[in-house]
């Protein structure tokens, strides 16, 4: 047994808080507000060594994502195209093997929305390491991409979202709010896409596909005798009303909860 000391404790709080997932990781807080300015700091510095664009806050996606768009067959459309539909923007690579077997999935799921009559686009943003790369992966790809030679759209892309890893996709209301940073969990749990656009639940049943969100940060898990039928149903009413009320709280102080919630059974 050990005791932590105050020091500890306060980097372990920090970490938790804001949810570093990799070292080194920079991030920006408006000390008057303790809100996060930007989660990316080391590409802000890298993009912007001279500081002209401080203080690094936040832009809308449309302003973020300005400028001409690409399809496979070589035809440009503008960005302004994307407006009042919902979007996926999709992190992603040819060389990352999960990508690949997720884009094989999301590529059915995109033609299953489309098809429902729903009006949805996903944006690839690259992370590829050449231009032949990218279009090797893009030719596989049914929607729109930021061009690979647009270096600086694709960082500004990465900061708006804190990226930290591939793949990652987040979805978009049709203003260019976040509906949810999980499209990558979304996706594989809902084949049939019945729960388009995916709006957050506040209890998740533990899976397979999802179980990469117990690395975000601090997560309440729930395990029930999985053979009694209506255990799990049973259990997710007994948290969801903490669940709702302690998003409900953060929400009204517009920052992400400190917990996540899931129901696991076998």
């Amino acid at each position: 047994t050990f005791l932590l000391s105050p020091p500890y404790l306060l980097q372990l709080k920090l970490w938790n808080k804001y949810r570093v997932s990799n070292i080194p990781s920079l991030i920006f807080i408006d000390a008057s507000t303790g809100k996060v300015v930007c989660r990316n700091g080391l590409l802000v510095i890298r993009d912007d060594p001279e500081g002209l664009e401080f203080p690094w806050g936040p832009k809308p996606f449309s302003e973020v994502v300005a400028g001409p768009l690409l399809r496979n067959n070589g035809q440009t459309l503008d960005s302004n195209a994307l407006e009042g539909s919902h979007v996926g923007v999709y992190f992603s690579a040819h060389w990352c093997p999960p990508c690949r077997s997720l884009t094989r999935v999301l590529v059915e799921s995109y033609r299953k929305i489309k098809e429902a009559g729903q009006k949805f686009e996903i944006l690839f943003v690259s992370a590829d390491r050449s231009e032949d790369s990218f279009k090797q992966y893009f030719s596989e790809m049914p929607w729109v991409a930021v061009p690979y030679a647009d270096e600086a759209r694709r960082s500004r892309l990465n900061r708006l979202y804190g990226i930290q890893g591939i793949p990652t996709l987040i979805v978009l209301d049709s203003k260019g709010e976040v509906i949810t940073r999980q499209g990558r969990v979304e996706v594989l749990n809902d084949i049939e896409c019945r729960e388009f656009p995916w709006h957050p639940k506040p209890v998740l049943e533990l899976t397979d596909s999802n179980a990469v969100q117990l690395n975000e940060g601090p997560c309440l898990v729930l395990f029930v005798d999985s053979e009694d039928d209506g255990e799990s149903e049973a259990a997710k009413q007994l948290i969801q009303p903490i669940a709702e009320k302690i998003i409900a709280k953060y929400k009204a102080k517009e920052e992400e909860a400190p917990l996540l919630f899931f129901v696991a059974g076998e």
